[in-house]
């Protein structure tokens, strides 16, 4: 046991380290004295050493990461571009093939969770093309090397924490917990922290396996959804019409600045279906909307001059998972295709 005088240094250490380095060379070298900071931390945080140097045994630095970080693309697309190459028709086929080929266990999961095995399908094919592109980054070595590169230091530091909780708790070895350049992991892309929060353990068998285990990961992404207010009574929202001379103000704003503001422009903006129905929105072949007791907020993902969508709350829901118009659009679109036609 290490005294207090111990871990005091080490915080001052780690302070003066990352102050120096703001404007570091991303050098093996200054890699691998950071690294050391890191397991000395995680010690003070009641990992032991010998879980410490198991983890970190075969760290290196991933300046592919560190690049991807900087040079995420801008968006130059609109939904009428971006879906049909999201959302295309191979993709359909198979999302509708994996339904029927997974529906006795997703059934299961719809009975336990209440989220629609559709949505399940279309987030597991959106985030890794049904299980095949899960990342091949060891993610202690990813998330050690965005916290070292520094612009995000406290977030990648909380993930590599709640990483090395994970294996704590034996889901998984190090060696195999792969994911991407961002630590996002297994066949449902969940960060560190969202498995914590979130992952279930499907099947019973004492782990909680989204890398290998389709119980575990079906279970884990109902239980996300449900935990993030899902209702399975409705689906997500729906492309509609607006009348000449609409207000389009009543819409919630494009670029709210964060899921928090985004939450209170929804507040403001949710009407009842009714209300929306009295404002003259429809649904695209014209006709009424659905007559049911419940709100809605209207959402523009490019401007008024392209798609428009009444979403539902179970929208809230996705946005939780991806605060993005486009991708939440993309899981509705592809969802809607496996429903219809009705796969025999």
């Amino acid at each position: 046991m290490k005294n207090k005088s111990y871990y005091y240094f080490l915080t001052i250490a780690f302070t003066i380290f990352s102050a120096v380095t703001t404007a570091k060379e991303l050098t093996e070298s200054n890699f691998a004295k950071y690294v050391e900071l890191l397991k000395a931390e995680a010690q003070q945080k009641g990992f032991s050493a010998q879980l410490v140097e198991k983890s970190f045994a075969n760290v290196t630095f991933h300046k592919r990461a560190v690049k991807a970080d900087r040079s995420q693309p801008e968006k130059v697309e609109t939904l009428d571009t971006y879906l049909p190459k999201r959302v295309p028709d191979w993709k359909v086929n198979k999302a509708r093939a994996l339904y029927k080929e997974n529906e006795t266990i997703l059934r299961k999961i719809n009975e336990q969770y209440g989220v629609q095995p559709r949505f399940i399908v279309a987030l597991w094919g959106l985030e890794t093309n049904f299980g095949k592109i899960m990342g091949n980054y060891n993610v202690i070595s990813a998330l050690s090397t965005l916290a070292f590169e520094g612009r995000r230091e406290a977030f990648f530091k909380k993930e590599l924490w709640a990483a090395m909780t994970i294996l704590q708790q034996g889901h998984i070895e190090a060696e195999n917990m792969k994911g991407s350049w961002a630590g996002a992991m297994g066949q449902n892309q969940f960060m560190p922290s969202s498995f914590l929060a979130y992952a279930v353990d499907g099947d019973g068998d004492g782990k909680k396996d989204i890398w290998g285990n389709k119980a575990d990961v079906f279970a884990s992404m109902a239980n996300y959804l449900v935990q993030e207010g899902w209702n399975g009574n409705y689906t997500w929202g729906r492309q509609v019409l607006l009348p000449e001379g609409f207000d389009y103000s009543l819409a919630i704003p494009k670029n709210t600045g964060g899921r928090s503001n985004w939450l209170k422009a929804w507040a403001k903006q949710e009407k009842p279906m009714a209300k929306w129905q009295a404002l003259g929105v429809r649904r695209t072949d014209g006709t009424d909307l659905p007559n049911v007791d419940i709100t809605a907020a209207l959402v523009f993902p490019d401007d008024k001059n392209g798609r428009v969508y009444l979403a539902y709350n179970n929208y809230k829901s996705l946005m939780h998972w991806n605060l993005s118009y486009y991708f939440v659009s993309s899981v509705g679109h592809l969802s809607d295709r496996i429903k219809f036609p009705p796969i025999q």
